[in-house]
Order: C-alpha cells, then structure tokens, then sequence
C-alpha cells in the first residue's frame, strides 16, 4: 500500500478590513474577534483528526490560530516565512478602489496577466508557487503516513490547491477559500496528489 500524507489545509480566520476587498500582503493585519471565534471552531472539528504536527505562515493572522488549535491538540507550531502571502509591493494596505484610482495602469497590467506581472516591489504568482510549493513538499517529505495542520492565507491555498490538481496558475480565481475554510489534501509516495475537501 502506498503511503499517504494527510494535509488538512486552513485559511486564516477573518481579519481587520475584511468588509472592504483590499491587499494585505505581508502586512501584518489583526484578526477581528469573530476571526478568534473561528479559530476556536476550528480547534474542536481538528480535535479527533489524527494530527500530529502543525505548519503555519508566520504573519499573525495565521500564526495566533496555529498556536489556539495547535495547542489544544498538544503539539507545537512551526512557524515558515515561505507560506507567507503574496508580497503585492507597494498596494499593500491599500483597498482595491485606491489602487484603481491611484495606479490604473499597474491594475490593468495584472489582469490582463495574472501569472507574470508583477506589482512593483513585490511578487508575482510564480513567485509565491516557487517558494510555497517546495515549502508544502518539504512539509509532506518530511512526515510520511501523517496527517498534518498547515495555516496559510487565501492566495497561497489556491497555489498549493492548483498544484495538487495539476491546474495552471491562471486558474487562480476558479478556487475560493473562505476565511477558515479547510481543505483536505492526500499526498502520495508515488507522487499523486487527491483534494478530498475544497473550500469546506
């Protein structure tokens, strides 16, 4: 029998701003109370999961929750920079009509090529998939036949889901990720990659 890797894949819970669409990139933005909440839901539908180790994106949003289910599961969170968001460069902080008011071009230039363009000072999404993807690898090498926690961001959990299903980055937008959705993601020995859980 080939052996499975087991990720059970979060998104943060809701964040400070959430009511207006906007980038927060790597800016370190609070969770609200209900965000909290959440996290605390979390922890009890995690709790007879099987897992035995946690992953998180070191940015707060991500980190605070890690360290509530984590610790109700008894284990400790390692922190990784690499399942940080995309870095959006100088439209961090900003909400999406300031930064069509403020830089028309640069917003057209991204949707018209979503893989490739990338926001001055910042990343473009194969630059989060090349040190997101490798991370997620690395994690899945590193505890065969587990099943493990990973907290990470809207952004980053498409790129990890799209490359777990073999579609293209430009697919990006075809997957939501609620805040503190889980995703469930089987990793196999020979390679294979199953979603069994989207967006739940």
């Amino acid at each position: 029998m080939v052996a499975r890797t087991r990720i059970y894949l979060i998104r943060h819970g809701e964040v400070m701003g959430h009511e207006t669409p906007s980038y927060n990139g790597h800016a370190d933005v609070a969770l609200t109370e209900r965000g909290v909440t959440q996290y605390h839901e979390l922890k009890e539908r995690l709790a007879d999961k099987g897992i035995t180790a946690c992953y998180s994106s070191d940015l707060s949003r991500c980190a605070v929750g890690a360290r509530i289910i984590a610790g109700h599961l008894g284990i400790e969170p390692v922190l990784k920079s690499e399942l940080r968001e995309m870095n959006i460069g100088i439209w961090e902080g900003m909400t999406w009509r300031e930064i069509v008011e403020r830089y028309p071009e640069e917003w057209q230039a991204r949707l018209d090529d979503l893989v490739n363009y990338r926001v001055p000072g910042g990343e473009n999404l194969l630059d989060l998939a090349a040190r997101g993807v490798p991370a997620l690898r690395q994690i899945v090498a590193g505890h065969r036949g587990e099943s493990v926690l990973v907290v990470a961001h809207g952004g980053m959990n498409r790129v990890l889901l799209l490359d777990a299903i073999g579609a293209p980055l430009s697919s990006l937008f075809n997957i939501e990720q609620r805040y503190a959705c889980v995703n469930l993601v089987d990793y196999y020995e020979d390679g294979r990659a199953v979603v069994n859980l989207l967006n739940g």
